[in-house]
């Protein structure tokens, strides 16, 4: 039975332009959430603990602030370059 509306190739088109904007919003709120995270251990003070949760889990364990701090940086890099890419990918597609 044919389908009314779009051909295939069009809704397929819509799918990838879709997703990639839900996966661009989820980064960029990711990004938020760890800017503050990195920022409230930035100022936290030397003698304050930090815990870490344990993955899947509601346990919690005694952890370094500064490896912690570290951790956080390093992850807002990796989110803020994975949301760049989005961005030139998107720039390189809209020139073609």
């Amino acid at each position: 039975m044919p389908s009314r509306g779009s051909p295939p190739e069009d809704r397929a088109g819509l799918f990838s332009a879709d997703h990639s904007t839900l996966h661009k919003e989820d980064l960029s709120s990711k990004i938020k959430e760890q800017k503050i995270v990195v920022d409230e251990l930035s100022n936290l003070k030397k003698n304050r603990k930090v815990y870490r949760q344990q993955q899947n889990s509601n346990i919690f364990f005694l952890a370094d602030r500064t490896e912690m701090l570290s951790e956080s940086k390093n992850i807002l890099d990796e989110l803020k370059k994975e949301y760049q890419e989005i961005e030139n990918s998107e720039k390189t597609k809209i020139k073609k």
